[in-house]
């Protein structure tokens, strides 16, 4: 080691690791080093020096051009990689508003952000992009994400598949003293219901363990606080890892941030920023710093690259039926029940009632979706109250229902309780069950289910078609009905446990269907299967727009937000066609008569937004997002007691909370105060993707004394000597390598994270030469790299690379984008040559363009203060003497 090795401040050197940068000073057998990404301190031995274009100039010293490209080249694509994501290894085409997302989270350091895009806009690409470049540059090492508990395996497929991303599932019975969970994994992806409870000293092991540098919680809404009731146990737990410093950076996902209650929205902004969100603080200084915190993108907005808008409004197809006698008798008799039920409620105290009620609540809903579901409930209760002991086929099943509902909690109470004293809808109730069950058994056909068959033939001819119900056994009805018209392998099921029983053959036989959703999406997405029945399991979370855009809803969730997440299943990007929805309803039946209303109101409060806004948008998600699950069920519930001739002034009185003054005023705000993607900003995203790399990635294996075999834009070569050392992940050959998003899973995509790329990128990286002739430019060019002076920022230290091109007097700027796209059409020679270069020209050249540097690239945005810039290479045309 060379002790006494000393480099005069502003010499540039080029390091083994780091790159090229500018000596500050020497400090014993170390120097202080500024390089792009930020000053470091390095052995002093480590250096070598580089001819600056000035001396490259004034001495003649000119590199082959492939070099010098090959250098500017890979200092390009890792710069614009850093700041879009643009060449990350994602398997499908990138969308302006995506890579709009990806650069301004990747503006700061830490990044703190709500993204509170329309559903389908592509929140796990836009993770994924965020991700990449930060995990190839090694900021991020430690990532979790948390989700809903149906969301887990989704998350860590598409991050496989669309990415190349490995994440490890957290498992409750991995996580002990013994097995250091935290510590082994450092991408994890957990459940929120499964993380959020604190057992056997859980939260404890995951506080002791190292910081994760990224955290992401999608359907972030469900980290909530309340005024009166407090904080739910998933909002605590964040709450607890920020207070320890276990979260650097954090990225919340919701399509509804507000809930309706201002009090929840700081505290989920709080979660971001604590020393400027808070409930108790200023709400006008709140929205002040909100869009530093908040981004929304909208469909209506969302566009290609070629600025073509991506999403066309849906068509909806209203559809009614009408009951037969049968059903008829069941409906009323059942409206009795009701009503009796709810008179019952009022004469009993306290919780009793509240209970009654909430069982009555989740009947009426059953009943509103199919005979059969509430006929299952029914004679699983009456079973009970017989203490019958043996489980028939008509059980009630558990999971028919989401039992995080507070109604449906209390219905499965009822059912399954053997202790008749518990909990009694009314006097005497075993009498009105026989009744019910009695009146329900004399349905044979639902008339429903067989307007469902009719439409599908008259509107939806060979084409696919998804279907949505709420319960399982609405669901078995339905598929059996397709099966008997359709044939059986025509029919595919999602729900929340991947088996459905009580499917009936057309022989008559009683069968139970299984198979879980990735298979079942999959079939219907290739065409293997023409229908798809799904339950709200399938409502979040699933892709089915390739080849289908119909959608029935079988039944109508009392929630409109629900019909928004199911039309979402369809209505998303790589839809090629205008989505069909069809709802049905029987006009005679009280819950017909409140959606009526209800489409009224909603239609009414878009149309108060549109005019209170300058670029009306659907807003519909964010609405229904700020109206509880309560508003809508006391809506459905309480309307079954109301005269048909006073329903209209009741409606009037009892839906006033929903999208009210308030609501419109809270909407206005949070729109004003996010940021979004809109076509003015589509110039700013650089138009080059993965076969931009081609040119570089095949020059790079040239220069390493390979020729690859290219048949079909597919590549083929031997792996350089070089690239094999100090690596496990590097194969001695490739067959299969390809630049294109588009081509099969079975090809390896090469981009930024391949190992192979990073390979090129870090040899090109140590190339040293600043001056060459170029075949392929008719006018001389000068690369600037602009860094900030600021070692204190925020964030990563700024970059930005430039070109200066032209004659004197008509000189222009170049982006980055645009240098790489015009270096990546040369010709680019192995030898270099001086003969006849006139560099007492090129020396005059560089002198006026240096004397009007500032001058050119006012205009440029560089988005930092403070601007260094730096002289990077020169390219002089091969036909200039």
């Amino acid at each position: 080691m060379n002790n006494e090795l000393s480099y005069p401040q502003n010499t540039q050197v080029i390091h083994p690791r780091h790159g090229q940068g500018s000596v500050m000073i020497t400090d014993q057998n170390t120097t202080v080093v500024r390089f792009s990404h930020g000053i470091e301190q390095v052995l002093t031995d480590e250096l070598q020096i580089v001819t600056s274009i000035s001396e490259a100039v004034e001495e003649g010293i000119v590199t082959p051009s492939i070099e010098v490209v090959l250098r500017i080249q890979g200092d390009i694509i890792t710069s614009i990689n850093s700041a879009w994501g643009v060449f990350t290894r994602s398997r499908i085409s990138l969308l302006p508003h995506q890579l709009w997302v990806c650069h301004r989270a990747l503006k700061s350091w830490p990044i703190r952000l709500l993204i509170a895009d329309d559903v389908g806009m592509g929140k796990t690409i836009e993770a994924g992009l965020i991700l990449w470049p930060l995990l190839a540059s090694r900021k991020v090492q430690r990532v979790l994400i948390v989700c809903p508990a149906k969301l887990v395996e989704q998350w860590q497929i598409r991050l496989k598949r669309m990415f190349d991303i490995r994440a490890a599932i957290y498992q409750s019975e991995q996580d002990n003293k013994k097995n250091d969970f935290w510590g082994i994994h450092s991408f994890v992806i957990a459940s929120l219901p499964t993380l959020r409870l604190n057992r056997n000293g859980k939260h404890q092991r995951l506080l002791e363990a190292q910081e994760w540098d990224m955290v992401i919680v999608d359907e972030a809404h469900h980290l909530n606080a309340d005024e009166q009731t407090g904080k739910t146990l998933g909002f605590e737990l964040i709450e607890k890892l920020n207070k320890a410093g276990k979260i650097k950076s954090c990225i919340l996902f919701t399509g509804t941030p507000h809930r309706g209650k201002n009090f929840g929205f700081w505290s989920l902004m709080g979660l971001l920023d604590s020393n400027k969100f808070s409930p108790k603080k200023n709400e006008a200084d709140m929205y002040h710093e909100l869009p530093q915190f908040l981004i929304r993108n909208s469909k209506q907005k969302a566009t290609d690259m070629k600025g073509q808008l991506l999403f066309k409004p849906v068509v909806q197809h209203p559809e009614t039926f009408r009951y037969s006698p049968s059903e008829e008798s069941f409906y009323n008799l059942m409206s009795d029940f009701i009503l009796a039920g709810k008179a019952y409620a009022t004469s009993l105290r306290g919780a009793e009632g509240g209970q009654v009620m909430l069982v009555l609540i989740a009947l009426q809903k059953l009943a509103s979706s199919s005979i059969a579901a509430v006929k299952s409930a029914l004679q699983t209760r009456m079973k009970r109250l017989n203490s019958a002991s043996t489980k028939s086929e008509t059980e009630f099943e558990l999971n028919d229902v989401d039992i995080s509902d507070e109604a449906n909690q209390a219905l499965l109470e009822w059912i399954n309780n053997e202790n008749q004293v518990r909990l009694s809808l009314m006097n005497n109730e075993s009498i009105y069950l026989a009744k019910l069950i009695e009146a329900a058994e004399s349905v044979k056909v639902e008339t429903r289910i067989t307007r469902i068959i009719e439409i599908i033939k008259e509107r939806f001819t060979n084409e696919p078609v998804l279907l949505f119900t709420e319960y399982k056994r609405t669901q078995a009805l339905m598929v059996s009905a397709l099966i008997a018209t359709f044939g059986q392998r025509s029919v595919g099921f999602i729900n929340g446990d991947n088996q459905l029983p009580f499917v009936v053959l057309p022989d008559g036989r009683i069968t139970k269907m299984t198979g879980n959703r990735e298979q079942m999406c999959d079939a219907f997405n290739e065409g293997q299967t023409r229908f798809l029945v799904s339950t709200e399991a399938g409502g979040e979370g699933i892709d089915l727009q390739e080849r289908c855009s119909a959608l029935i809803h079988v039944d109508l969730p009392w929630n409109p937000m629900r019909l928004h997440q199911r039309v979402g299943r369809l209505n998303r990007y790589g839809q090629k066609k205008t989505v069909q929805v069809v709802s049905l309803r029987n006009p005679d039946t009280i819950e017909a008569m409140i959606w009526q209303k209800l489409e009224q109101k909603l239609n009414s409060i878009m149309l108060a937004l549109g005019s209170a806004m300058d670029e009306p948008e659907d807003l519909m998600q964010l609405v229904l997002g700020m109206s509880g699950e309560n508003v809508f069920d006391e809506l459905f519930t309480q309307a079954s007691g109301v005269p048909r001739d006073k329903l209209d002034t009741w409606f009037d009185n009892n839906s006033g909370t929903l999208g009210g003054t308030s609501a419109i005023k809270t909407v206005r705000e949070l729109i004003g105060h996010a940021e979004s993607f809109d076509l003015s900003d589509l110039k700013e995203v650089p138009p080059v993707d993965l076969p931009d790399l081609v040119p570089f990635f095949q020059n790079m294996l040239i220069l390493k004394n390979r020729r690859p075999k290219v048949e079909n834009k597919i590549f083929s070569f031997n792996t350089p000597d070089d690239w094999l050392k100090n690596t496990f992940n590097v194969l001695k050959s490739y067959e299969n390598l390809v630049f294109e998003r588009s081509a099969p899973s079975n090809l390896d995509l090469l981009g930024i994270g391949h190992p192979l790329m990073e390979k090129a990128l870090n040899q090109a990286m140590q190339l040293k030469g600043t001056l060459c002739l170029l075949d392929g430019i008719d006018e001389p060019m000068i690369i600037l790299e602009v860094t900030s002076r600021l070692t204190d920022l925020i964030g990563p230290t700024k970059k930005a690379i430039v070109g200066i091109k032209g004659l004197p007097g008509n000189l222009c700027l170049l982006r980055d984008w645009e240098i790489l796209r015009l270096l990546n059409s040369c010709m680019l020679k192995q030898v270099s040559s001086t003969k006849e270069m006139n560099f007492q020209k090129m020396s005059n050249w560089r002198k006026l363009v240096t004397a009007k540097i500032d001058e050119l690239l006012g205009s440029f945005d560089f988005q930092f203060e403070s601007p260094l810039i730096k002289e990077s290479a020169l390219f002089w045309p091969i036909n200039i003497k």
